[in-house]
């Protein structure tokens, strides 16, 4: 059931009525995985108490191989036809940007009532704020919610992921960029502070 819901907010009462088992149950059962590096509870951003935001977790499995095995995805072209093939994307790259993150950096995602969204916020330990947009796209933009989103962070730097190599700038100082690159960023960031 959480491959279904991959890269969004559980509703545990939901997955527990669909297995016929009460809530605290489901909700010990994802921390047990959580426990066992199985699935992944990335944070709500909650600095900004003029807001309404969302206060449950997003949850990822972290392997998206385990992802596409649990929903019968056995080949590349069954992925590029799924429609999950978005948050499998995603999961992946939260997976990827947070190996290289280094302790005290805090990831998050941000998300209002209003329908502002940023997919990851990294917080570096002397407060500055990066902004990632994860899309599975060879040619990224972004929604409004970003925009209204990055209004409320005020983050130093924005960018839009996409599954392609190359670098560019997009509006409102947004850099779209390829994973690799970004990985990159972070590192060489990470080493200079």
């Amino acid at each position: 059931m959480l491959a279904h819901v991959q890269a969004t907010m559980v509703n545990a009462s939901k997955i527990a009525s669909g297995l016929d088992i009460s809530s605290p149950t489901v909700s010990r059962y994802i921390d047990l995985m959580v426990d066992l590096l199985l699935v992944r509870k990335l944070h709500p951003w909650s600095s900004n108490a003029g807001k309404r935001l969302v206060k449950s977790p997003k949850i990822y499995v972290r392997y998206s191989g385990l992802v596409h095995q649990l929903l019968g995805i056995t080949n590349k072209e069954a992925l590029l036809g799924n429609p999950i093939i978005g948050q499998s994307w995603e999961g992946f790259v939260i997976k990827n940007i947070l190996s290289v993150l280094k302790q005290p950096e805090q990831a998050f995602f941000y998300r209002t009532a209003a329908g502002a969204e940023i997919d990851l916020l990294i917080a570096f330990s002397d407060q500055e704020i990066w902004a990632i947009e994860i899309k599975r796209t060879t040619a990224p933009n972004v929604r409004k919610g970003f925009h209204n989103a990055c209004q409320d962070i005020k983050p130093q730097k924005k960018f839009v992921v996409y599954n392609g190599e190359e670098s560019y700038s997009l509006q409102n100082e947004i850099k779209a960029i390829g994973l690799k690159s970004l990985m990159t960023d972070i590192i060489n960031f990470q080493k200079i502070r």
